[in-house]
């Protein structure tokens, strides 16, 4: 394992990725699920779609960000 980075860094670095590279109904689902505590069927009735919508898109900005952030 290499070193780590800064957290300052690091956090920079998550928000470029976010930015640059999720759709905006992934970052949505991102930080509603992760930022705001939300549970996803929380989500999902606010947004007017069934869970499983939610619960895809999370993951699917989840591989991206992986991805991105090479983990």
């Amino acid at each position: 394992m290499g070193t780590r980075l800064p957290r300052q860094i690091q956090l920079k670095r998550l928000r470029q990725v976010m930015e640059e590279e999720l759709t905006p109904l992934q970052r949505e689902t991102v930080i509603a699920c992760y930022f705001q505590n939300k549970s996803q069927a929380q989500f999902a009735r606010e947004r007017g779609v069934n869970k499983s919508t939610v619960c895809r898109n999370l993951k699917r900005a989840e591989q991206r960000l992986r991805r991105f952030l090479n983990y």
